[in-house]
């Protein structure tokens, strides 16, 4: 992002993500303002979902003889 501002984080986003919700079950909003409401909640989304994709490469967990390693799916022991 080079316009100077900063990404806003995950919990920034859900809580936009949330107002949208609130937006969108209002009754009387105008058609063409829930589909602009609406097509910024998916765009978010989207950005969500790119944000948990990062953290999961990110996630390590501590092995056995106390390395470092990628988490994988499967190695939860459940």
């Amino acid at each position: 992002m080079g316009d100077g501002k900063k990404e806003p984080t995950l919990e920034e986003n859900f809580a936009r993500l949330e107002e949208i919700i609130l937006q969108l079950e209002d009754e009387d909003l105008p058609l063409e303002k829930a589909f602009q409401t609406y097509s910024e909640g998916m765009l978010l989304l989207e950005r969500c979902n790119s944000q948990i994709d990062r953290v999961e490469k990110q996630v390590l967990k501590l092995s056995a003889d106390g390395q470092l390693e990628e988490f994988a799916y499967g190695d939860e022991g459940v």
